[in-house]
């Protein structure tokens, strides 16, 4: 079929034409800014789910709901080799700016771009083109204590301040939570919390891998309580059906019914893989119904582009030995195993696997669903494995 009508974006965090089966976790996201502008409390949110599930999409959708609904927005991602001050302090300072516009709210406002000084020098962090001459000087006392938890609780509460002067309110959105600190996201979630206390009208949500479950308990015991923590997987039957049938139809495609059920069963309903298999397909499909064989055909060329890019990216991250610890994890099938059959497969002691058990569930390759089980956190990649590494051990 046509190559530019294409329908389908494999991609990372690029929307899809259709976002199906999302619709109830959005409505909640849509309630949550709508109490916060009004002033309400609202619980904060942390979406989890694996790699290839949407996280990143359903983020950027919640900002542009936000917007629509007259809340400032700022999305952020986190990632390794950057603190979480560098990433959040330059949006909180454009927001503070936006806010030092409002004739009601330029006190509040100027004071907390004194706390935003002051923070900066308490952390002692450099962030690039970002100046605080301006003549703003630090607001003694606030954020200046050197004790990290209690700062970031005043830079949060100084921003809140401002934008209930303004009558204005704010969403601060993070993508990939699980590259945070144990330090870091103890922190935020005692700024979150300080916030809820005090009504101001600011919502947290936030992104991360399942490993974001066992952070969370480990920093705050009423973590569970500050938040609601949406589970994001794989699509229902239906909702996959749609996000596949409904780009096509509005192209002048369609499927046969042989073609979808075998679409659905190769991807496991993952939306990041039905888009390359629907991309695939409808590339090799003489149309305008894309049939079994074409989804055959398909198959080679998707697994062809994801080896060399979704899947391969994450494995050259990796060591060898990390390299090896996975292959042991794929060589005992799909789903969760125990890390002492793992370590088995090594015919190493588990003592002296765990080191890079841990590295792996730090660099967000894998997490424990479990206490002392192990999963990959990208679906499909045991079978990647084997192809990376057809012989084991």
């Amino acid at each position: 079929m046509d190559r530019v009508r294409n329908p389908y974006v494999p991609g990372a965090g690029t929307p899809p034409p259709e976002l199906a089966g999302r619709t109830a976790l959005l409505e909640e996201a849509r309630i949550a800014l709508e109490r916060t502008k009004a002033g309400k409390p609202s619980r904060s949110q942390i979406l989890v789910g694996l790699r290839g599930v949407g996280k990143t999409v359903l983020l950027v959708r919640i900002a542009e709901m936000a917007r629509e609904l007259g809340v400032d927005a700022a999305l952020l991602e986190a990632h390794e080799g950057k603190s979480f001050p560098a990433l959040l302090i330059p949006e909180m300072r454009r927001i503070l700016l936006e806010l030092d516009r409002v004739a009601a709210a330029k006190a509040m406002a100027r004071r907390g771009l004194g706390a935003l000084r002051s923070f900066v020098r308490s952390v002692k962090v450099t962030v690039n083109d970002v100046e605080f001459g301006m003549s703003i000087d630090p607001s003694p006392g606030v954020a200046d204590s050197g004790d990290f938890e209690r700062d970031l609780a005043d830079v949060f509460l100084a921003l809140g301040h401002a934008a209930k002067a303004a009558g204005s309110s704010v969403c601060i959105l993070v993508d990939e939570l699980q590259y945070l600190t144990e330090k870091e996201f103890a922190a935020l979630i005692m700024a979150v919390h300080k916030l809820n206390q005090t009504a101001l009208p600011v919502l947290f949500i936030g992104a991360g891998l399942p490993q974001i479950l066992g952070l969370a308990g480990e920093s705050k015991s009423y973590a569970e309580r500050l938040f609601q923590f949406p589970a994001v997987g794989a699509l229902e039957p239906a909702d996959a059906v749609d996000a596949l049938v409904k780009p096509a139809r509005m192209e002048g495609g369609d499927y046969a019914q042989g073609a979808l059920d075998e679409v659905l069963r190769l991807t496991e309903r993952y939306p990041y893989f039905l888009q390359q298999w629907g991309h695939e397909s409808w590339n090799l499909a003489a149309g305008p119904v894309i049939e079994a064989a074409d989804v055959h055909l398909a198959t080679v060329q998707a697994l062809d582009k994801l080896d060399k890019s979704f899947f391969k990216v994450r494995f050259d991250r990796c060591t060898p030995s990390e390299k090896r610890y996975m292959r042991a994890l794929a060589e005992l099938g799909p789903g969760a195993h125990r890390s002492g059959d793992v370590a088995e497969k090594l015919n190493i002691a588990v003592t002296s696997v765990a080191p890079t058990r841990s590295k792996l569930i730090k660099k967000g390759m894998i997490y424990s669903p479990a206490h002392g089980d192990t999963a990959f956190t990208v679906p499909l990649f045991d079978a990647y494995m084997r192809r990376a590494i057809p012989q084991f051990p």
